[in-house]
């Protein structure tokens, strides 16, 4: 297929963005292996027109090196090039991972779950969107009205995502005016986190090509549904069989499923550092929205901030193979690798620690009382991006997970995003990121 001129070498920073740079296609080949440079300070873009303190400064750079098993090259439609981009690792010029490259952070918990207990991560994410368009108008929530309204770009989103290979299983009508969901299935590793990446791009572009624009802000507006990115994740062993189904388990849980569990609870409230990084993030979260505002665990509670889904009732191998742990306080201002890296390593701390599982929550929290919520050890999430990161530099633990460098610069980043919008009013701060992402 003739993608054109150029090929995109893409690579997902701290901010959740997909940074790129074009080679000449008839240059890919020879440059591939050694890629092309990107100043190290460039990680401290924000999402905007803005680079905040970082320790680099103009000295520096890291090659964007592509994972030839990440090229996508896909025609959308006849008025358009095809799309041609590649996945990218940040790496030294001698070819060592760089300590800030958001995918090789991932790819360091994955492998250390696999040689210290011999597990396989299989990662699937939701992804949704408000689709905007000059005609668009109101639809019931969830109708098949409101799927067909756009049934031609539908179409071409659907077979966009089928031809990228992301392993599509749903594209449907969602609670918001305009809003609708992408549901790719599990793959193992790092790949399950390519999916979002390459998710979200195609996504972008067939909506271009189609004269209309697509936001997976997780606010686009002060009234508007928030748009989420439920992760789910599940256990396997190394021979390709479930680890996280015992059906005599809390919530059907096994030992290591229930540890892994503990432990992302264990360390909810710094993770919020990573999985709702940015300010418009706390307009989506709280209580009583679906969205969570608590750090509760619970069997198919959608207001506990990690759901365990069972699977139908069926087989026990199917039982087996569908059960999965879905975590909800997260959104597509994050970088996807990173915020896995972050959970990853919560759950490995609860596995090695063999942390108990708390106590599942078969209510709304809200619904309890401040002493009940306390009796039961569950806790606020927290309220805005500072006090996230607050939480981050009162866990000293998630702090030893990444380089002083990578975790200052991280900081610092997030601090000057989280100054940006100290004084604006939410229409701003909503528009700002609705155009962003």
């Amino acid at each position: 297929m003739d993608g054109g001129n150029l090929i995109y070498l893409v690579w997902n920073d701290f901010v959740g963005l997909s940074r790129t740079r074009g080679m000449v296609r008839e240059n890919y080949e020879f440059n591939k292996a050694r890629g092309l440079g990107w100043a190290l300070a460039g990680q401290s873009l924000t999402p905007f027109e803005d680079i905040a303190p970082n320790p680099w400064g103009p000295m520096d750079e890291v090659r964007q090196t592509p994972d030839p098993d990440t090229e996508v090259n896909i025609k959308i439609t006849d008025g358009a090039p095809a799309l041609s981009m590649v996945l990218c690792d940040s790496r030294h010029p001698d070819g060592t991972p760089w300590e800030c490259c958001t995918r090789s952070l991932l790819k360091a918990a994955l492998d250390e779950l696999e040689r210290a207990h011999g597990l396989i991560l299989k990662i699937a994410y939701e992804n949704e969107f408000k689709l905007y368009a000059p005609d668009g108008a109101w639809n019931a929530p969830f109708s098949l009205a409101a799927a067909r309204s756009y049934a031609p770009f539908i179409e071409v989103l659907t077979q966009a995502l089928l031809t990228a290979q992301v392993g599509l299983e749903t594209v449907e009508p969602e609670y918001g005016v305009g809003q609708y969901e992408i549901s790719c299935g599990p793959a193992p590793g790092v790949a399950g986190a390519d999916r979002v990446v390459i998710t979200r791009e195609v996504l972008r572009e067939a909506a271009r090509q189609c004269g209309l624009h697509a936001s997976l802000s997780p606010k686009t507006g002060p009234d508007d549904v928030g748009n989420g990115c439920h992760l789910h994740l599940s256990l396997w062993h190394r021979d390709g069989t479930p680890a996280s189904f015992d059906p005599e388990g809390p919530g059907e849980l096994s030992p290591v499923a229930a540890h892994f569990v503990a432990g992302v609870h264990r360390h909810l409230q710094a993770l919020m550092a990573f999985t709702a990084p940015s300010p418009v993030s706390y307009l989506r979260l709280g209580p009583h929205h679906w969205s969570c505002g608590y750090d509760a665990v619970g069997v198919q509670n959608r207001e506990a901030a990690i759901r365990i889904c069972p699977a139908p009732a069926g087989e026990a191998a199917q039982r087996a193979a569908g059960l999965n742990i879905e975590y909800r306080a997260t959104d597509a201002t994050a970088s996807p690798y990173l915020s896995l890296a972050a959970i990853l390593r919560a759950g490995l701390h609860g596995l090695r620690e063999k942390l108990p599982l708390p106590a599942l929550l078969d209510q709304d929290p809200a619904d309890l009382s401040d002493g009940e919520r306390e009796k039961r050890g569950i806790r606020s999430l927290p309220g805005s991006l500072e006090t996230a990161l607050s939480a981050l530099d009162d866990d000293p633990l998630v702090k030893q997970w990444f380089s002083p460098t990578m975790l200052q610069a991280y900081k610092d980043l997030k601090t000057y995003e989280a100054g940006m919008f100290k004084d604006a009013s939410p229409d701003h701060l909503c528009e700002r990121y609705r155009l962003a992402y």
